[in-house]
């Protein structure tokens, strides 16, 4: 159900306006433009409960975006127009240091991840991937409907083995949307960073680093 009002809110807001590209490599989360919290004006941030703390950060000579969740559910959204057929692959680059501590997507009651990204469809499909802190990876399951949004949640890391690590992602969102919804991917339009702990009631943070839209894996 959290991903779902998540999913529900990115729709309303991508639908008032979005960029387009067609470039071969679209990246569409450039932490340098951010700069101590304040987002850039093509992104916004969505809080669901609590309150928000995000601030800009460096890791390794690298620009990176902070997240941290107390007993809280936000992130940062932006509208875009990417065409899943020239550039399918999503990559990203994430570290958690702290998981939300009981948190398990399968289950309403423990529905927290550290780390979301959210890729919204034109026929208001969403596919989440999640860094869990129980489910394992490779797990994978729809959350059913929502105000006619589907969502379908894919586990890319779990549990604390690599917390603390910069791991590098890359996802054939193509790919993914067929195996979750039987038919071939519309245009992309829209991506969500997140994080939530409300649930459990328990805190997390995890860092995010550049988000593209490839011709071609990492």
């Amino acid at each position: 159900m959290q991903r779902l009002r998540l999913a529900g809110s990115l729709v309303a807001f991508v639908l008032a306006g979005a960029a387009f590209s067609s470039e071969l490599a679209v990246i569409v989360f450039n932490p340098r433009s951010f700069d101590k919290g304040r987002v850039p004006p093509d992104w916004r941030i969505k809080v669901n409960h609590g309150r928000a703390d995000i601030d800009s950060c460096a890791a390794g000579g690298d620009s990176c975006v902070r997240f941290k969740s107390v007993a809280s559910s936000f992130g940062i959204e932006r509208g875009t127009e990417v065409n899943p057929n020239q550039t399918p692959f999503l990559t990203w680059r994430w570290k958690v240091t702290q998981l939300p501590q009981g948190g398990d997507f399968r289950h309403i009651a423990t529905d927290d991840q550290a780390a979301q990204v959210l890729v919204l469809f034109s026929d208001h499909r969403v596919l989440s991937y999640i860094w869990d802190s129980t489910a394992p990876k490779g797990a994978a399951d729809s959350n059913g409907s929502y105000f006619l949004v589907r969502v379908y949640t894919i586990v890319c890391e779990s549990g604390p083995a690599q917390v603390g690590q910069w791991l590098a992602e890359s996802r054939n969102v193509a790919a993914d949307y067929r195996q979750a919804f039987g038919k071939q991917a519309p245009e992309i339009k829209g991506v969500r960073l997140q994080i939530n702990s409300q649930h459990t009631g328990t805190s997390a943070e995890s860092y995010f680093g550049e988000v593209a839209f490839r011709a071609q894996p990492l």
